[in-house]
């Protein structure tokens, strides 16, 4: 794989370049900050690029605008941004942007070197990778969401469903309703949370971080089709 590394450390930078190139990847270039990135990445056509959030000169946001940038002007190019903290408000930026495959990864976990290696090969898959900090930094913020309101009983239901990581089949059981039923309230949750298609299929991901951080209503307990309650050891 051809990676870009964008990272103002230079033990880190170095550190980085070695490790992929240990490991059969090609570090096409390893910029200490972002002025000549857009040059550099039409030059040498990366498939991936791994961006520092905080680079020169103020070491505030560079790195995050320069990735949303990227993911906006190529959506076929994967990122991978590494942050030293959890940065709640760039991480949320970043998940909801346009574009293709995604990271976001805590420095630390660089670190573990089998760990790093694996994120790097499902990001160029196609994968979204986010670091479990990210995660649940992003799911405290239990703000309200008006996107919410506008969800019906069962759209609410369904994203519930959704965001416990069921399966289209598995919703679909749980409340008694066809597959192409299920479908349908899905894509209008996607429509009413405004999430937009993109390429790399991270709908479903942003509509279950969204009920997650917004404190969406938990689903409401599954009835048989008689309407009598759950039965011991059903709906499991």
């Amino acid at each position: 794989m051809r990676i870009l590394i964008c990272e103002d450390s230079a033990l880190l930078r170095a550190g980085l370049v070695r490790v992929l190139e240990d490991s059969g990847h090609e570090a096409v270039a390893a910029l200490p900050d972002a002025s000549r990135l857009d040059e550099t990445v039409d030059e040498t056509a990366p498939d991936l690029c791994i961006l520092d959030v905080r680079l020169p000169p103020t070491w505030v946001d560079e790195g995050i605008r320069a990735a949303l940038s990227l993911r906006a002007r190529l959506p076929q190019l994967a990122v991978l941004v590494l942050s030293q903290y959890v940065e709640e408000r760039y991480a949320a930026d970043l998940i909801s942007s346009s574009g293709g495959a995604l990271g976001y990864l805590l420095k630390d976990r660089v670190a573990d070197v089998t760990d790093f290696l694996e994120a790097i090969e499902r990001i160029a898959a196609g994968a979204t990778v986010l670091d479990p900090e990210v995660v649940a930094q992003l799911l405290s913020r239990r703000t309200r969401d008006e996107r919410m309101l506008r969800l019906t009983e069962r759209e609410a239901s369904v994203l519930a469903l959704i965001a416990e990581g069921r399966s289209n089949q598995a919703i679909a059981k749980t409340l008694h309703v066809t597959e192409g039923s299920v479908e349908k309230h899905i894509t209008a949750v996607f429509q009413k949370l405004d999430l937009e298609p993109d390429e790399s299929g991270n709908r479903r991901v942003l509509a279950a971080i969204a009920h997650l951080e917004h404190g969406g209503p938990t689903p409401p307990a599954p009835t048989t089709p008689s309407g009598r309650g759950p039965q011991t050891g059903t709906n499991r």
